[in-house]
């Protein structure tokens, strides 16, 4: 559940930030392209810094620290989890699979019988 207490500020200066790095991705592209001359090196070059530029200019918006601490927060909760041993892993995998197993069996017994009551004992329609 969210903090209702966490506001949320966007000011000028962030939304211009925000404009600047959507602004550096469009010239990268616009690099990539009127490199071509060049060559490919010279294009994947102009492409990755420029993308590289707007990565380092969106990290210092609010919403990129706000991205690097959701980040943060998510491998800090990963470390927290317990997971199951290869044995329990294999046995749970096991119980899905028969399971499947099991309904698709229903699945199609259900189907069959319910083509034969419907087309054969309602509509006579032998195959």
């Amino acid at each position: 559940m969210a903090n209702p207490q966490v506001q949320t500020v966007n000011t000028t200066a962030d939304k211009a930030k925000l404009a600047a790095a959507a602004v550096t991705v469009v010239l990268a592209l616009v690099a990539y392209y009127s490199l071509g001359k060049q060559g490919p090196l010279f294009q994947w070059l102009g492409l990755l810094a420029g993308l590289a530029v707007a990565v380092v200019i969106f990290l210092t918006s609010e919403a990129g620290k706000a991205l690097v601490a959701f980040g943060q927060d998510s491998v800090r909760e990963m470390k927290k989890v317990v997971w199951p041993a290869r044995s329990e892993a294999i046995q749970m995998t096991l119980y899905v699979f028969g399971f499947v197993f099991v309904m698709a069996l229903f699945l199609w017994l259900t189907d069959k019988t319910l083509e034969w009551f419907f087309y054969d004992l309602i509509l006579g329609w032998k195959k």
